[in-house]
């Protein structure tokens, strides 16, 4: 399975050095199998980088493959042989080390890198932060939450995100003029329409983003 297959689906907040995979939503069976659904791009990549472990790092498990069902995977995994001891497991998220992740190319990003980043305008003022990226089939989309306005959502492009800085913690854009003020209107006038259509469309923290070489 090529590991270059990284990640799509629903959001999920993990540590910096580790990415959520996965959550176990239930049992399967009577032997010990669990249904998993996976935060990957092709769902069986949940168990294509090791041994996974839960949000604290304490329990680590490996997973085995065995099938799949209404959008999710089948596993088993060692240690555990019964039904019971499968229900026990409902809810779990499942972490994988972030080293374990291949390396992204040039310009490209993990979101799990991204989320959580301040976000500041080309002038140096404080925007607000990284909260997601959405795929809408024409590019992806960086949503920034702001302490005071509703959310915005900003073109993932070179020309209105020119600068990445993942040591600094920070993410430049440099916006269209006018797009606060729309915005900032198109939630007065009932809500911000785009990002609760978005959220219906998030993807996975785990997920990579390239930014497009062209206009706002």
């Amino acid at each position: 399975m090529e590991k270059e297959s990284v990640m799509k689906q629903q959001s999920a907040s993990c540590e910096t050095d580790r990415v959520c995979v996965g959550v176990i939503t239930g049992s399967h069976g009577v032997k010990g199998a669990v249904r998993v659904k996976s935060f990957t791009a092709d769902p069986q990549g949940v168990a294509a980088y090791g041994p996974v472990s839960d949000e604290q790092g304490g329990r680590h498990f490996t997973l085995r493959l065995t099938g799949s069902t209404r959008g999710q995977v089948i596993v088993r995994i060692d240690g555990i042989e019964d039904r019971d001891a499968a229900k026990a497991l409902k809810g779990l998220r499942l972490y994988v080390p972030r080293a374990a992740l291949p390396e992204p190319g040039e310009d490209e990003y993990y979101h799990a890198d991204l989320l959580g980043l301040h976000v500041e305008l080309a002038d140096g003022r404080l925007l607000g932060t990284a909260r997601a990226l959405y795929d809408f089939g024409a590019g992806d989309l960086l949503e920034v939450e702001r302490a005071d306005e509703p959310p915005l959502l900003v073109p993932f492009t070179r020309a209105a995100v020119p600068v990445v800085d993942l040591e600094a913690g920070r993410i430049v854009v440099d916006l269209a003029p006018g797009l606060l003020e729309q915005d900032d209107r198109g939630s007065d006038e009932g809500g911000s329409r785009g990002s609760r259509k978005a959220r219906r469309h998030r993807i996975a923290s785990t997920a990579k983003v390239r930014r497009r070489n062209m206009s706002q």
